[in-house]
């Protein structure tokens, strides 16, 4: 019974349930991290505006993790909300959000969050998320990069300065008719193309997967976050062109043993591309750089690079390959894991171990002019104590100039983020998998 004059209980009014979404409800963040990720919350309540109504936090499964109180909370223009976590360790907590609206009635939803441990290079560190093996990448421009993943057949797109999802992302599985991952480990562009390889070696176990023998090509336009890619050709002979050519040559770097069954690819003798790159002046000449074999030169062995001197030709007609005089360089024993270079003519060298489980391995950045017979020559010793394997290099500076900066990403699919002794490329939840990218300043 209502009172005149009196205003009716708010639990009468007969409001409608507010709602609560979060744009993601997984989220992974790292303790002293620098331009974490975030995550939308949508709050709404028929007849109330969404910027009025209140959103807490009020529970943390594991506040050593995260407390109620290392949750940042910014409105947005619409009323959202845009949730930021502060990480105080390593491990799993979930967060419980609740909105209250009118009427005093409440909505709840749950974040799960991940935080990695604290890392060296925290201030020019990012997270690209959504893939922890982070194989291949190509600069799209605009602040953005293009970066493949060995374990799928997806392309993603990530702004370089900052934390977090993929922009747009493409699956060139379909259009290849890949029932397994290419395993995708190389790249090189020219113009608006981009040259994609796969390692062409066996699989861990020795086996001949038909998918990782494929080069193929995309086409982008636009840059930035306004890049789009499509599928363009693909060559699925190279590996075979290869061990013609070797054994036509007394099979020099052993490539028919290489990729004989039950060889697996990560050994010193074994076969495995993990480079790619035009020649000096070149759009029809590549670089195919190995990570094995290394050549047996000298003792450790030299790392090894074949030129494909029709690569145009390879796939655009289907071409059999036609290969240049190998290029054989002294990397302190190391291989080849990636190769880029600049406008200018300028190069550098990601070189790290052959070996499979290398991530406490050396690695080194080498700088080279592109020139057979011409030495490179180390810039950069690269640290080893942090989670994943050093793959990419994003884009090449000017090399000339003192203190230039390079940004590298790892291969983080065999690292335990977590703590929890679970690989990231197992992680149930794609927002917990994720690559660091680093900046590295050149001495």
């Amino acid at each position: 019974m209502l009172v005149a004059g009196l205003a009716a209980p708010a639990h009468a009014a007969g409001y409608a349930d507010p709602t609560v979404a979060l744009s993601a409800t997984h989220l992974s963040g790292a303790v002293g991290a620098y331009g974490d990720p975030s995550v939308t919350v949508d709050v709404e309540q028929a007849g109330m505006p969404a910027g009025l109504l209140r959103l807490r936090v009020v529970s943390s499964s594991d506040p050593s993790v995260a407390g109620v109180g290392d949750v940042r909370q910014e409105r947005t223009r619409t009323g959202d909300r845009t949730l930021t976590v502060r990480a105080r360790a390593q491990g799993y907590t979930d967060l419980v959000l609740e909105v209250t609206g009118r009427g005093g009635k409440t909505a709840t939803a749950t974040l799960s969050y991940a935080a990695s441990a604290r890392v060296a290079a925290a201030p020019v560190t990012r997270y690209l998320t959504g893939s922890s093996d982070a194989s291949a990448a190509v600069d799209a421009g605009g602040g953005h990069v293009l970066v493949a993943d060995d374990e799928s057949n997806v392309l993603r797109l990530y702004d370089r300065s900052r934390s977090g999802a993929p922009v747009k992302t493409w699956d060139l599985g379909p259009a290849l008719g890949w029932k397994k991952e290419a395993d995708i480990e190389a790249a090189a562009r020219v113009g608006d193309t981009v040259y994609w390889t796969g390692s062409l070696g066996n699989n861990k176990d020795g086996k001949y997967k038909a998918e990782r023998n494929t080069v193929f090509t995309t086409r982008i336009t636009g840059s930035g976050a306004a890049t789009e890619v499509s599928f363009g050709s693909a060559y699925k002979g190279l590996r075979e062109d290869l061990v013609a050519w070797d054994a036509a040559h007394g099979n020099r770097y052993g490539f028919a043993a290489g990729t004989a069954t039950g060889q697996v690819p990560k050994r010193i003798d074994g076969f495995n591309v993990e480079g790619l790159e035009f020649a000096p002046g070149s759009t029809t000449t590549a670089y195919l750089g190995f990570r094995a074999p290394l050549a047996p030169a000298v003792p450790g062995g030299k790392a090894l690079v074949v030129p494909v001197t029709n690569i145009d030709r390879v796939l655009a007609d289907g071409a059999k390959a036609v290969f240049g005089e190998p290029i054989e360089m002294d990397l302190g024993g190391l291989a080849v894991r990636d190769l880029r270079k600049n406008a200018a003519g300028q190069y550098l060298i990601l070189a790290g171990s052959f070996a499979a489980d290398d991530n406490s391995d050396p690695y080194a950045l080498y700088q080279w002019d592109g020139v057979p017979g011409h030495a490179p020559r180390k810039r950069a010793d690269l640290p080893t104590t942090d989670p994943g394997g050093w793959e990419a290099v994003v884009g090449v500076p000017d090399l000339r100039v003192r203190g230039a900066r390079v940004q590298l990403i790892t291969d983080s699919g065999s690292a335990d983020l977590y703590g929890d002794g679970t690989e990231a490329k197992d992680l149930d939840h794609p927002e917990w998998k994720k690559a660091r990218a680093v900046w590295f300043t050149l001495g």
